[in-house]
């Protein structure tokens, strides 16, 4: 059994058996998951879990278990998230996001889709506790379960935490983002990458934001730590930056839209080669540049 799992499927499937099941039975199940979070409280989405999470400002407390063949998983689930102990943290903390990975009972599409989820931060131990920031950044990952009790359990978690919420902003952008169109163009000849160039309206606070999140975004992160030279340039009024003639070659002469991020590779800093909006979620953003690598990759052969 796991949490993601009603209440009701038990006897369903013991009903399907042919067994029957005493009231007695029935009303000690009941009195059980009175001690432990309702099953509703667990979200199976990752999309709908980061919506939350993007509504509440909550951070994602998602679970990575396999509830058909992982012994730790169920060990996990009975002496940690079926508790009072964690029922009680994580009301009105986090965002609850149960993703499981049986070996049957799911279809090939759903399998899929939270393989995704897993692939894109890195997980391949069962079971693993996964901290998600609102904006779908990695903040911790706990893997396996070594049997410590709830309490100290949920201390690891809030540990984890407690560091972000005292920062009260998200953490610097990594040092390999530049700051300066020349300085990328200089890198990438050197590196022989072309150039990620991230551009949006200075002191566009929202833009700035929406940037910080996707350079934060573990799978773009990778895609563009392995393919590119990453910089972030603001649009400033003409002539009044060094960088501004070679932005405005590269945006066509046209501005950046209020709170829009936009994406231009390029190689030399003034011939676009690809562009596309840093509005999109970043999944999308991610495809779209691994179709330019791609159809890159094709032309050179």
């Amino acid at each position: 059994m796991t949490t993601t799992l009603p209440l009701r499927w038990i006897g369903t499937h013991v009903f399907r058996r042919g067994l029957g099941v005493s009231w007695a039975l029935i009303a000690v199940l009941a009195l059980a998951a009175t001690a432990c979070p309702a099953a509703d409280t667990w979200l199976t989405s990752y999309e709908e879990a980061l919506s939350s999470a993007e509504r509440t400002g909550r951070p994602i407390l998602t679970i990575f278990t396999g509830s058909d063949w992982c012994p730790h998983c169920r060990t996990l689930e009975e002496k940690v998230l079926h508790t009072e102990t964690f029922s009680r943290w994580a009301q009105d903390r986090v965002v609850l996001l149960m993703i499981d990975m049986p070996q049957q009972g799911i279809s090939p599409e759903e399998r899929q889709v939270r393989s995704r989820v897993c692939i894109k931060y890195g997980v391949r131990t069962f079971p693993s506790a996964l901290l998600i920031g609102p904006d779908g950044a990695k903040i911790a990952v706990q893997a396996g379960y070594k049997g410590q009790p709830a309490d100290a359990w949920v201390a690891a978690m809030e540990g984890h935490l407690a560091p972000v919420a005292e920062a009260g902003k998200p953490a610097g952008r990594p040092s390999e983002v530049i700051s300066s169109l020349d300085e990328a163009v200089e890198t990438a000849r050197d590196a022989k990458r072309p150039i990620l160039l991230m551009v949006s309206r200075k002191g566009d606070a929202a833009a700035t934001t929406r940037m910080d999140s996707l350079i934060k975004d573990p799978e773009f992160e990778s895609l563009a730590k392995e393919n590119f030279v990453v910089a972030t340039v603001p649009q400033e009024a003409r002539d009044a930056s060094p960088d501004s003639t070679g932005l405005d070659g590269l945006l066509g002469g046209s501005s950046v839209a209020s709170s829009d991020v936009e994406l231009i590779v390029t190689d030399d800093g003034k011939t676009p080669l690809y562009s596309q909006s840093g509005a999109q979620p970043p999944h999308r953003v991610v495809h779209g540049l691994r179709r330019f690598l791609a159809a890159r990759q094709n032309v050179r052969r």
